[in-house]
């Protein structure tokens, strides 16, 4: 059986970093939508009177 608290050695400026600026990226765009939506929603009661 592996030992999985194994470290592995990790030299800086070899990483892969591809994966994780998708997801930065998506995580921005998420963000912006949101924030969109909601003041979509906030514009839409003060119109309405709610």
């Amino acid at each position: 059986m592996a030992n999985q608290h194994e470290k592995t050695e990790a030299t800086p400026g070899t990483m892969d970093l591809t994966e994780h600026r998708k997801t930065f990226a998506g995580f921005l765009r998420m963000t912006q939508w949101v924030i969109i939506l909601s003041l979509v929603v906030l514009i839409f009661l003060a119109l309405t009177n709610a």
